[in-house]
């Protein structure tokens, strides 16, 4: 199947650097709903059959034009929610932040059972996201979007593509409504085919399984 993971759109949290990952957290800005309303037009050449957000509601934000467009029924699932913050919540300084990536960048390389302070560790939240991912996989759906969020994305893509490194994924952040596509199953594994539309190609040298 082909799995469309998209972030968000812009909000007020993510201009003011604010690691703001609760429920139901802020809406979308006038730049975001902007971005929100060319997603459809972005997306125009993917032949969509299911449309899956996270409980927070820029997610469902972000996909409600594309819903409206593809006439398709927006299904909520917590398990794509972003890496909750714990106690780092609604933080900004430099060395929240540092912290947060470092731990969500650590489980891509193997820690898994490394935990977030006061939150999840990440065989926790790739526990929550390969349940939703193999619930779609299971509806037969030929291509799916998830509207999801930055971190959960390039963490979760670089832990199950064979060809996105824990490098890659930390190097290369995710825009607002940009996507990764990504073809495969759950039982036969993952491979990216693109990164915010540019196309990946090979596994890099420091592929950690």
């Amino acid at each position: 199947m082909r799995l469309i993971l998209v972030r968000h759109g812009q909000t007020s949290s993510n201009v003011a650097g604010l690691l703001d990952t609760d429920e139901p957290g802020a809406g979308l800005t006038g730049l975001g709903l902007e971005q929100a309303a060319a997603l459809p037009g972005v997306l125009r050449e993917e032949s969509i059959e299911v449309l899956y957000v996270s409980t927070l509601l820029r997610t469902q934000q972000t996909a409600a034009p594309l819903a409206s467009v593809l006439g398709l029924e927006v299904r909520i699932r917590e398990g794509l929610r972003e890496v909750r913050a714990g106690a780092l919540e609604m933080l900004g300084d430099d060395a929240s932040i540092q912290t947060y990536l470092s731990t969500t960048f650590a489980w891509t390389s193997g820690d898994v059972h490394v935990r977030m302070p006061g939150a999840e560790s990440g065989a926790e939240v790739f526990a929550r996201y390969d349940a939703v991912v193999g619930e779609i996989a299971g509806s037969g759906a030929g291509t799916a979007a998830i509207v999801s969020h930055g971190s959960v994305i390039r963490s979760w893509t670089a832990a199950r593509a064979e060809n996105i490194t824990p490098d890659f994924a930390a190097r290369n952040a995710l825009a607002n409504t940009g996507a990764v596509v990504l073809e495969g199953s759950p039982s036969d594994g993952w491979r990216a085919l693109t990164w915010e539309g540019r196309a990946v190609h090979r596994v890099e040298a420091d592929k950690r399984r």
